[in-house]
This record gives C-alpha cells, structure tokens and sequence, in this order.
C-alpha cells in the first residue's frame, strides 16, 4: 500500500515544484504570490474530497470486513452525490464573488489581476478534482492501490507538460498555469470514472432509490462520512489558514515580496504533506479491515510501522531543507530577486516542521481509522489553527522575521507532545485499550 501512496504522492508533489517553476521564471513573482491567494480556495475543496473519501473508506472498509458489499458500494454512491452538491455551490459563490473572496484570502490591488485569472480558469475543474480525491481512497480500498497511483502521475506528467506549454510557447501566462491543472484534474477524475465503471473489484457506483426512507438515510451515512473525515478536512483547511494567515502577515512584515518567498514555502509544504499523508493513508485500509475485523494486534502493529516511517520520512525532508534551501529557493525565483534571500533564509526554518508533522498526521489517521473521530478532530484543530494562528501572531513580534517561519514547526511540535502525552496517559491507564 505504502510505495505506490508515496509514488503517486510525491508526483503530485513535483507537479506543485513545476507549476510554482513555471510561473515564477515564465511570469514573475507577482504570480506566484497571486496563485497563493488563491490556493486556500483550492485546498478547501482538496479538503472536502479528502473529507469524504477518507469517511466512505473507513466506513466501507469495516462493511467489507463484514461481508457487506452491498452497503460499502451505497456509501461510495451517497459520497460522490453529495461532494458534486457541495462542490457546485463553492464553485457558483466563488463565480458571484469572485473579487470579496480574493480580497478576504488576503489579496492586494497589486496581484488582484493575475488572482482572478487563476481563479477563474481553475474553477472548471473543481468537480473533477472532487472526483480524483475522493476516488483515491475507494480505489486503494477496492485492493487497486497501483491504479490509484497510475491516475495521480498520469494528472501530474500532464500538468508540468501543459504547464510549459501554455506559459512558454503560448506565452498565456497565468491563465494558461490554471488552465493546465483544469485539464488534469478532469483527465484524472474521468480515469476515476471508468474504474469504478470498468475495472473495479467490489466497490461499484449503486442506483439509488429516491424514496424518503432513502433520502433520510443518504443524509445520515453522508453525515457520518462527514464526521470520520472531518479531521481530514480541517488538515486541507488549516493549510489554507496558514496561507492565508501567512500571507496577512508576509505582507505587512516584508510586502509582496514576503508573500512570494513565503509563496516557495506553500509550494514545498505539499512535499512535507505528500509524504507524510501517505504513510496515513495507505495504513488507513489495513487499520479500518483490521479494526471492524477485531484484530487489534495488527492495528496495533500496522501502527507501530507506520510511525516508524513517519519518523523517517520526517526527518528526511527536514534534512532536505536544511541543506539544500538555496537550490529550493532558486527553483521558484531568480536569485537577483529581493524575494529569493527572503526565502533561502526562511525554508530551513520551515523544513523543522516535517518531522513533528508525519507523526501527528499518522496518528490523526490511525483515530480515524478506528473511528475516533473526536480525537483526531481535536489533534487536527491544535496542530491546524489553535496553535498555528497564534503562533503567526505572536512569533514575529518576539523573533522579527523568523518568527513567520517558525509559526508552523512551533505549531507541530506543541500538537506532537500533546499528542504524546495522552496517548501514554491512556496506555498507562489501561493495558487493554481498544484503539
């Protein structure tokens, strides 16, 4: 399960760096800085697929544990109807209000421009997109985690290729950097489509009735799916709050120029969150089997394992960070650019978050996966806003500059002993503790 996660995740991953590449070469740091008022737009809805994916894959992982097949394909259904209801109506408000949303996630008159046009040119490929996120955890569920991994590089291969495409020899600049990733996310959530059409082993789209019993019962699954991946979905949503807080505070310490180094760092956090959400994710179906099949052992054991990775993969990309913060930042920027020191400086500072990060994610998703999902709710919330938001407040008033970098690892490493800390209270509580 693991490889082919991370495979597939760390092709994302490079789809981010290239995007963020081209544009900062192709078009200037003015537009890499509008793509990150815009991207907490675009990982609030990252976040309701993940939200609904993770809770149908929970949930049909206990109901094939079971030997109810039948159920696990209703819950699929009722995930995919409601996600295409609620991502309709973000993509009609974000229409209707194109220019207060900008402004709210923190735009200037400088970058509204190229703001409203990434945003408008992405907005056709939202519905897609929920399809490819949420179809990602039934695909693993249904035992094809390869397939899932072959859609997330086909999408990634086809991003950076229409990427350097549409900004270079088109030369249509950030309209065509959003265009790019409309069109992969519908080839990717088509592929999604036809496996569940075609290629599937159990899970299948189900007819359903449209009786009132029926309809009452889609809205209590729905909510359900919705509880056991809420954590899921505040980890999306918090890193919009980061970006967004982010670049409130960027912008008034160190301008647009701030908010373009700081731009490098959003462009890098989805490698820390890649690698880190694949350990999660691909324990999270052998937890949930495991778990509605009363084998506590091998809960307990995939969870020992998965932390062990975590740990590993953690430190491997802070150490990344670290040494090679220069390189990073010229990815993005060109070294004569004020905004290129900002963030040769800060990433190390950044990178001291991955590690606390891995393992506070891993244990978020082993909550879930037994379905405790007032825990990894709480933990998500202290490592996402409670801590994070604060901490942006208050550190660059006592350290200046390096305050700003600091306000995530701070974050992470306050959430991780608080974690800590009570799961050993509850093992030394008791020796035979469920989950």
């Amino acid at each position: 399960m693991f490889f082919p996660t991370l495979i597939g995740m760390v092709f994302n991953s490079a789809l981010n760096i290239c995007d963020g590449m081209f544009v900062g070469h192709g078009v200037g740091s003015n537009a890499l800085a509008a793509i990150n008022i815009v991207a907490p737009l675009f990982l609030l809805c990252a976040g309701l697929g993940l939200m609904f994916g993770i809770g149908a894959s929970v949930i049909g992982g206990i109901r094939f544990a079971e030997g109810n097949v039948k159920a696990a394909r209703i819950i699929m259904t009722q995930a995919y109807i409601a996600g295409a209801i609620i991502f309709g109506l973000v993509i009609l408000g974000s229409l209707i209000f194109t220019r207060p949303l900008l402004y709210l996630l923190g735009c200037s008159p400088a970058l509204e421009e190229l703001a409203t046009d990434y945003l408008l040119w992405l907005l056709p490929g939202l519905v897609f997109f929920y399809l490819q996120c949420a179809g990602m955890m039934l695909i693993r569920l249904d035992g094809s985690p390869r397939y899932a991994m072959s859609v997330q590089i086909v999408a990634a291969i086809l991003n950076i290729f229409l990427d350097w495409y549409m900004v270079f020899p088109l030369r249509l600049g950030i309209k065509g950097a959003s265009m790019a990733t409309s069109i992969s996310c519908i080839v990717a959530g088509l592929m999604v489509v036809a496996y569940f059409i075609f290629f599937s082993d159990k899970l299948k789209f189900y007819r359903l009735r449209l009786s009132a019993k029926s309809l009452k019962l889609s809205i209590r699954n729905t909510g359900y799916m919705a509880k056991i991946g809420l954590a899921t979905f505040i980890a999306e949503l918090a890193i919009g709050v980061m970006m967004a807080t982010g670049n409130y505070m960027f912008i008034s310490y160190l301008g647009e120029a701030g908010v373009a180094a700081f731009s490098v760092g959003c462009y890098l956090f989805p490698l820390i969150f890649s690698i880190s959400n694949a350990v999660a994710q691909s324990s999270q179906p052998i937890i949930s089997y495991n778990y509605g099949a009363g084998q506590m052992g091998r809960v307990r054991q995939a969870l020992n394992i998965a932390l062990f990775t975590a740990v590993a993969c953690g430190a491997a990309i802070s150490a990344l960070m670290y040494g090679c913060s220069g390189i990073l930042a010229g990815i993005f920027l060109d070294s004569a650019e004020p905004a290129y020191e900002i963030a040769k400086n800060g990433l190390p500072l950044l990178g001291l978050c991955a590690l606390p990060f891995a393992v506070n994610i891993t244990f978020i998703g082993y909550y879930q996966s037994c379905e405790k999902s007032a825990r990894s709710i709480v933990y998500m919330l202290l490592r996402g806003i409670i801590f994070m938001v604060p901490g942006f407040i208050l550190l660059p008033k006592l350290l200046n500059v390096p305050g700003l970098w600091l306000a995530l690892p701070v974050s992470e490493l306050l959430t991780l002993a608080f974690i800590g800390m009570s799961y050993a209270l509850a093992h030394r509580s008791s020796r035979h503790v469920k989950c």
